[in-house]
């Protein structure tokens, strides 16, 4: 049997049942598991000297698991965030998937590239974000970060602007790549734009996928604004990780079966 994991600080079962349903349906003896490290170092030990062979990476360690890997392939090392690693015979190899999801779904979903946005967050997670903005052709863009180092460093390497809040700010597209609204964080009830700036916006993006409907999302529905919710981007990510890991790509309607058992939950 070949095992894959995430690791997590926030473990979800998001992952587990779409890995663990395509297995099935695929006939691998595969299993995949989700845990939340108490040391990330000793973690990344212990996939590569038990032979786990793929390991998904999410908030908060994107960026602190880049000293712990053999290699950076170049769509985690343009942005210098992972969310993914690869195990071959001890070498570990780090990817990031989350980039491929956000350039699919602005693509899919045609997002003019005139809207200008706001990005809310300046982790791993926020630097995909605003690289797949960058390539897309967007050149309106402000990062919200309130640690202004983080923030404007991000800002500035792609060319685009910071400010510490929102203060009132609106934006045709707005998106949330903090944890404000994930379940079984303390502000899992936080809506992580105000009001003002939901009604304003053309379109909102929340790429938090736990639960699938977050405050943010909800809000949007509410005030009958389209939207791109996270349970969108954790099954791209979470199919191109897969075909890292397995080197199979499953069919379209393998994928969808396996998109609604993680829905199921």
């Amino acid at each position: 049997m070949t095992l894959c994991i995430s690791l997590s600080a926030r473990p979800s079962n998001n992952g587990t049942r779409f890995h663990n349903h395509l297995y099935g349906q695929l006939d691998l003896n595969w299993i995949y598991k989700a845990f939340a490290p108490t040391n990330l170092e000793q973690a990344i030990a212990g996939v590569r000297g038990l032979g786990i062979r793929g390991c998904a990476i999410s908030m908060p360690y994107k960026e602190d698991v880049i000293a712990l890997v053999d290699e950076m392939d170049p769509s985690a090392k343009a942005i210098d965030s992972v969310n993914t690693i690869v195990n071959t015979d001890g070498h570990l190899k780090a990817y990031n998937t989350d980039y491929t999801a956000i350039e699919q779904l602005l693509a899919t979903n045609a997002v003019p590239t005139d809207y200008s946005v706001l990005v809310q967050g300046a982790g791993g997670m926020a630097k995909a974000t605003v690289a797949a903005l960058r390539d897309a052709g967007f050149t309106d863009v402000t990062v919200l970060a309130r640690n202004e180092a983080a923030g404007r460093a991000l800002a500035d390497q792609y060319g685009f602007q910071w400010r510490a809040a929102i203060d009132g700010g609106t934006a045709d597209l707005i998106i949330n790549v903090t944890p404000l609204g994930m379940a079984g964080g303390t502000e899992a009830d936080t809506v992580a734009f105000p009001a003002e700036a939901i009604e304003a916006a053309r379109l909102v993006f929340d790429v938090v996928a736990l639960p699938a409907e977050t405050p943010l999302i909800r809000a949007a529905r509410a005030a009958g604004k389209p939207v791109i919710t996270g349970a969108e981007v954790a099954t791209i990510q979470a199919l191109e990780q897969f075909v890292l890991y397995t080197g199979v790509r499953p069919t379209p309607d393998q994928v969808r079966a396996a998109e609604e058992f993680m829905r199921a939950q």
